[in-house]
């Protein structure tokens, strides 16, 4: 009896544990963000700029492709849910890459409430 009740304990603090663990959600990215802050205007932009709205074909001015042109603060605003979706999938960019901080840059910006700072 004394063997089951150790037993019982010790599965009992063992799966307390492992649920206590993970605060930052399935992806991970909340704890990847701690104590980071990115702006708009010097960081995500020029991401954003660079790897995503380059030509017609990704989302630059002229796209007409199902996300649509990704040119200032307001249209990324407004899609910022699906892009982090499309990010954190590995969706997007289809052409060209992302590095792993400049992913990290806009799912924590988007994460942090998506300023236009």
């Amino acid at each position: 009896m004394k063997k089951y009740i150790l037993f019982l304990i010790i599965t009992t603090a063992i799966l307390f544990n492992a649920c206590t663990k993970d605060k930052g959600g399935s992806s991970g990215t909340t704890d990847a963000c701690a104590g980071l802050s990115f702006k708009f205007s010097t960081d995500v932009q020029l991401i954003i700029n660079t790897g995503c709205a380059n030509s017609s074909n990704c989302h630059g001015a002229a796209s007409v492709n199902t996300g649509g042109p990704l040119t200032d603060y307001n249209l990324i605003f407004a899609k910022r849910s699906n892009i982090k979706v499309q990010i954190e999938n590995g969706l997007m960019p289809k052409t060209g890459s992302l590095t792993a901080d400049q992913k990290n840059t806009i799912i924590c910006w988007i994460n942090s409430g998506a300023p236009n700072n």
